[in-house]
């Protein structure tokens, strides 16, 4: 009787151990404090307007700036018939997009490319990029459509990495974006798999901040030299956030863009293409104005195949093919 009753003491422990473990995955396993991060839209009248708002952005640090990273607004000095919204990725900063932006204005559009929060400072290993929130990128990406909408006609906003997740969430809110292309976002990482991300998200949450290099062995000597160096796990996990805040949103109700251009790198190392196609998936249930474009493996790009000066780069292939995107 003593060693049954023992044996049903070890069974019940195993159940309660293994009820308490599917619990806590179950927990982990679904995105946890979300915020609401509703647009709150306040549109520049005219040229005029959205020009003296754009300085405004502009100054904000403007010492502390690298002054290839500042805020960049090529305008022909007038309301154009279309405004092109550059947002570049996660510790890169509008140099990223310069060249591109030359080719928009030169057809004609006023381009604006301002820098993600705690982007572009002079001082490349600042921690201030660990700042970085979910919340701030939603900020940013109302006040960029904001200021576009006296800039142009119509409004473009095309984004890449983090930029391609800020440009997803001003697309799923904004319904005065006129087409928003949206480039390798960074809504999952490749090295973790997809049923994972939630949870590697929760638990980065709460964990104290940590770095890691971008490259192992050039460490601070990585360029490009307006670049950062290493990376937050913190402001990862606040990108990661912003992704499923857009999900969320998505599931609830169809974005508010008018039309939408996924583009897909398939050798993307980085990014998870699949955990972006989830979010595809979810729009697509509202029967969007959704076109999706994939750049060839055999192509061998790299994550960022915007900055022409990343090794391996061929932008020669890369912006006409997004400029065609864009309508030309």
């Amino acid at each position: 009787m003593h060693n049954l009753l023992n044996a049903l003491r070890r069974q019940w422990m195993l159940l309660l151990v293994s009820g308490i473990v599917l619990v806590t995955l179950l927990f982990i396993l679904k995105p946890r404090n979300l915020p609401k991060l509703m647009s709150h839209p306040h549109p520049a009248d005219d040229f005029a307007a959205a020009a003296r708002r754009a300085e405004i952005l502009s100054v904000q640090g403007k010492k502390l700036m690298n002054p290839l990273c500042r805020l960049e607004l090529m305008s022909h000095k007038r309301k154009t018939s279309r405004a092109v919204i550059l947002v570049h990725g996660y510790t890169s900063c509008p140099k990223q997009f310069h060249e591109l932006g030359k080719r928009f204005y030169d057809l004609g559009d006023n381009v604006l490319i301002a820098p993600l929060p705690h982007h572009g400072l002079a001082y490349r290993m600042t921690d201030d990029q660990a700042r970085l929130s979910a919340e701030e990128l939603a900020a940013y990406a109302d006040e960029v459509v904001d200021i576009a909408r006296g800039l142009g006609d119509r409004v473009v906003m095309m984004g890449i990495s983090a930029g391609g997740v800020t440009t997803a969430w001003a697309a799923q809110h904004r319904s005065d974006i006129d087409l928003a292309v949206i480039i390798s976002p960074a809504f999952g990482f490749k090295e973790i798999p997809v049923q994972l991300t939630a949870a590697v998200m929760n638990i980065y949450s709460v964990l104290p901040n940590s770095w890691s290099w971008w490259d192992e062995k050039l460490k601070e000597d990585v360029p490009p030299p307006y670049a950062y160096p290493r990376y937050s796990r913190r402001a990862l996990t606040e990108i990661l956030r912003l992704g499923f805040v857009v999900e969320q949103a998505a599931e609830q109700h169809a974005p508010a863009a008018k039309k939408i251009v996924m583009v897909f790198n398939s050798k993307d190392t980085s990014i998870s293409n699949e955990r972006t196609l989830q979010i595809v998936e979810r729009w697509k249930a509202h029967q969007v104005n959704l076109t999706s474009f994939t750049f060839d493996t055999s192509l061998s790009l790299g994550h960022d195949l915007i900055d022409p000066n990343q090794p391996d780069q061929q932008i020669d292939i890369v912006y006409p093919k997004l400029i065609e995107l864009c309508g030309g």
